[in-house]
């Protein structure tokens, strides 16, 4: 439950959400749990399902920062030179708006968003080496380094100078005044579908410096809807679930909401007393945790980064002649594997429904055509791996050998003397008829083996975390802490939900690296058969 205090600021921020225009016709804003917060909760079955309408002239936008009185001439300035994009604006605004505090027109909406969050940006040095040899470990530090280098150079000198000509006394902006307000955007902001004659009323000039989506310049875009990121009060207190209970929208006449200009929360499926949730995407922990703060156990749309560095190559050799095949190919060195390819493989980890292996396998493999000295692979239609990433690892993979077969078989198609450029299909097929696949998946053995060790090294092995994680309960508290119960001992040691988190995802990460593992150990074994 609510603490007074907390009560108080609903109260408050429900009174705000009525001045404002907010309607909550079918639900109700309560608190959660210490780990969610507030959420929205189903009241009343509402005969249009729509259970919360929100003003968009109340949404966060960069459109409203640059036309603020304070911020936007600065900003403007800014933004015309290119150092700014859309998101900073907003990030910018929303830590200004705290540091005002009482004098801040929307402090009953912040004092809602929590003071804390649980992405990584967040742990304590003890909580963050639990991602030690994640994707997430090096991502965090890097975002956070360059989060540093913002509020150096351009928000803390000019937010104090800004804060004196609002008449508050000088005072010296911290980091994570900054910090809170980047992590407010990112867990709240919306891609939002703003009708164009929102932004640019009708006869109103388009300044050329306005931007959204990261440098998209709103002059040069037709149509009638232009898509903005935002923060919507009010239906960002939905929080995510895989089965949503509502999905929101954009009314831009009136017509489903009654009220124009405004987004609506529609109801799928919510139940009267139960806890109104939307869906953020398909999202695997990694990037829940990144963005949002939580994780989910056994998420089925957990997914496993793999990579080849892109210094490496730089030390090979033939480097120069495997960048130019790899610009040709449109290659990638990097593919997400969903975990949901594995229904598809060798070794199937459910039995659940999926999309017939056949009708998946269509577009799987290059063309096997070329002389007919390459024969398709047996085992193709259960290859898990994406075609465009074994082909980009077919090209650094390849020897030396392999390397002339290619740029001869590329010469009879386009003449010695390159009377005209080979084509992306055609240079793919010439990589395959040489290569195979052979040194590919030995390629990607070797990625995802050395993945692996540097998921264990340090914290063990999958089944060390599973021993960790069945030893622990969650208690709900301010402190949002785990009590892990020893069998050895009657007292109990405290563990951070931020390191419950750490460990859930890095166990997720070691139980797919180890099963694509299989996968491609699998694959390279029959490869080797075939090829003999």
């Amino acid at each position: 439950m609510a603490n007074q205090e907390e009560e108080i600021k609903l109260e408050l921020f429900l009174q705000w959400l009525q001045v404002n225009g907010v309607e909550l016709r079918g639900c109700n804003i309560k608190y959660c749990d210490s780990s969610k917060g507030f959420g929205l909760f189903s009241t009343t079955n509402v005969s249009d399902g729509v259970l919360l309408v929100v003003p968009l002239n109340l949404a966060i936008t960069p459109m409203r920062v640059l036309e603020d009185p304070l911020l936007g001439p600065p900003c403007k300035a800014m933004y015309e030179e290119g150092e700014v994009d859309d998101r900073f604006l907003m990030i910018l605004f929303l830590t200004v708006e705290r540091l005002r505090g009482s004098n801040s027109t929307w402090k009953p909406y912040l004092d809602m968003i929590p003071s804390s969050f649980g992405n990584p940006l967040w742990f304590t040095d003890d909580e963050f080496r639990e991602l030690k040899g994640t994707t997430l470990y090096q991502a965090s530090m890097s975002q956070k380094k360059s989060l540093l280098a913002i509020f150096e150079d351009k928000v803390k000198n000019l937010l104090p100078r800004l804060l004196v000509l609002d008449g508050e006394s000088e005072r010296e902006v911290a980091f994570e005044d900054f910090l809170w307000a980047n992590s407010v955007f990112w867990t709240r902001a919306l891609n939002i579908p703003l009708p164009r004659t929102f932004i640019f009323p009708e006869g109103s000039e388009i300044p050329a410096s306005y931007s959204i989506s990261n440098g998209v310049n709103i002059a040069s875009m037709e149509g009638e809807t232009l898509w903005v990121e935002g923060l919507v009060p009010g239906i960002d207190f939905c929080n995510h679930a895989i089965k949503p209970a509502a999905m929101w929208e954009v009314d831009s006449t009136g017509t489903t909401s009654g009220v124009p200009l405004s987004m609506f929360l529609l109801s799928v499926n919510s139940e009267i007393g139960k806890e109104i949730t939307i869906s953020y995407g398909n999202k695997g922990n990694e990037e829940l945790l990144y963005l949002y703060g939580f994780i989910i156990e056994d998420n089925p749309d957990d997914y496993l980064m793999v990579h080849y560095p892109a210094g490496a190559l730089q030390n090979d050799p033939f480097a120069d002649s495997k960048t130019q095949l790899l610009q040709v190919e449109k290659a990638e060195l990097r593919c997400l594997l969903p975990k949901s390819l594995l229904d598809q493989g060798f070794f199937p980890c459910s039995s659940s429904e999926s999309k017939n292996i056949q009708e998946c396998a269509k577009d799987k493999g290059p063309n096997y055509s070329w002389s007919g000295q390459r024969k398709t692979p047996s085992y193709v239609n259960q290859l898990v791996f994406p075609e465009d990433f074994l082909t980009s690892l077919r090209t650094v993979a390849m020897q030396e050998n392999e390397l002339f077969n290619v740029q001869s078989l590329l010469e009879e198609l386009v003449g010695s003397d390159g009377e005209r450029e080979p084509s992306e299909a055609e240079v793919r097929a010439a990589v395959w008829e040489a290569c195979g696949d052979s040194g590919a998946l030995q390629l990607l053995v070797d990625l995802l083996n050395t993945k692996l060790m540097n998921l264990e090294e340090g914290s063990g092995t999958e089944e060390s975390d599973s021993e960790l994680l069945e030893k622990t309960c969650v208690r709900d508290g301010p402190a949002i802490s785990i009590s892990v119960n020893k069998a050895e001992s009657s007292s109990d040691e405290m563990m951070s939900k931020n390191r419950w988190a750490g460990i859930v995802y890095r166990r997720g990460q070691k139980q797919l690296t180890r099963l694509f593992l299989r996968e491609a150990e699998h694959a390279l074994q029959l490869c080797l058969n075939e090829e003999c």
